[in-house]
């Protein structure tokens, strides 16, 4: 169990052996799942049943993707309450970036769901074969008088053994599948490389200072666990102490409701500055605060939004 615990660690922190493992077991899962749950029902249900199966797992994976991103709630909690309008320019921008991070991570599952299955072919065939189309009927169904009759035999040919041009038929449908397949695998890689190289050149800061800053954020990321669960147990500690013993209990220091929101906010970049992080910004300017009584924002005015290739900086497993 520590081995695979540090395996997965591993794996969150190098971003691009992260998405490969994700892929990879998105692939096992599809090759299982298509080997024990789906059947044909070789009908007139096959075009749904096919589709249901190509579709609505990669959403699900979609879904899951947005809901594991610890970015997704860092933009919309307490996003109702802000008092920063939402409506201006520079902040739609920065809520677009951040979205837009966000789903390319979580579409790494969905997409590896659907190449696979497209390459396999098993859910287009079934799909296809009770697909209620006109015009590719007759091409499938040449020297059938009747329609209905045609459309009843294609559907059965996913669970047929031989036959009537069977295997013909299912290698043409297999053939488009898997093109399809490739075709996916290709415009992902081509945009998934395109996307880096423009990250990439367009970084504000130089390529070894950008592995500093991700050295940085991981290891802040790990000791900020490390110390919320110790704060947390101390904190719970005590109170159940007073609370069993009746006695006044100890003086634990926790950060305000202010204070939390300054270093949960999205990090904005800025060349003027020199912080690595909100925390680090929020330490460095606490000394020029005010108390949590009358705390005021500190936001700079020439603050940019977050650029791709500094995503990592909010928690994000998107590392262009």
């Amino acid at each position: 169990m520590e081995k695979f615990q540090t395996i997965l660690k591993i794996a969150t922190k190098q971003s691009n052996f992260g998405f490969g493992l994700v892929a990879l077991i998105t692939a096992g899962g599809e090759q299982i799942f298509s080997s024990v749950a789906f059947k044909c029902p070789c009908n007139e249900l096959s075009f749904i049943y096919g589709l249901v199966f190509l579709v609505v797992p990669a959403l699900a994976l979609l879904l899951f993707g947005f809901i594991l991103s610890k970015k997704t709630w860092k933009l919309t909690t307490g996003l109702c309450h802000r008092k920063t309008k939402l409506c201006k320019w520079r902040n739609l921008k920065s809520m677009g970036l951040s979205v837009f991070q966000i789903s390319a991570c979580a579409l790494v599952a969905p997409t590896s769901w659907t190449a696979v299955a497209l390459l396999h072919g098993s859910y287009y065939e079934c799909a296809m074969t009770g697909a209620n189309f006109s015009s590719y009927r007759q091409d499938l169904c040449r020297g059938v008088n009747s329609e209905v009759k045609c459309q009843t035999e294609l559907q059965k040919f996913p669970c047929e053994k031989a036959g009537n041009g069977r295997e013909e038929v299912l290698r043409n449908l297999r053939a488009q599948s898997q093109i399809l397949g490739w075709l996916l695998i290709a415009s992902i890689m081509i945009s998934n490389l395109l996307l880096i190289c423009v990250a990439r050149c367009t970084s504000p800061i130089s390529y070894l200072q950008l592995k500093f800053w991700r050295e940085y954020a991981e290891e802040e990321n790990d000791l900020m666990n490390a110390y919320t669960n110790k704060h947390a147990k101390e904190l719970a500690e005590r109170n159940l102490k007073s609370f069993f013993n009746q006695t006044t209990p100890a003086n634990v220091v926790t950060p305000c409701n202010q204070d939390w929101e300054k270093i949960s906010s999205l990090y904005k970049f800025s060349t003027k500055d020199h912080y690595y992080s909100t925390l680090h910004k929020y330490v460095e300017n606490k000394h020029e605060a005010e108390s949590c009584i009358r705390m005021v924002s500190i936001r700079s005015n020439e603050s940019a939004d977050n650029p791709p290739v500094l995503d990592f900086v909010d928690g994000g497993t998107v590392s262009l």
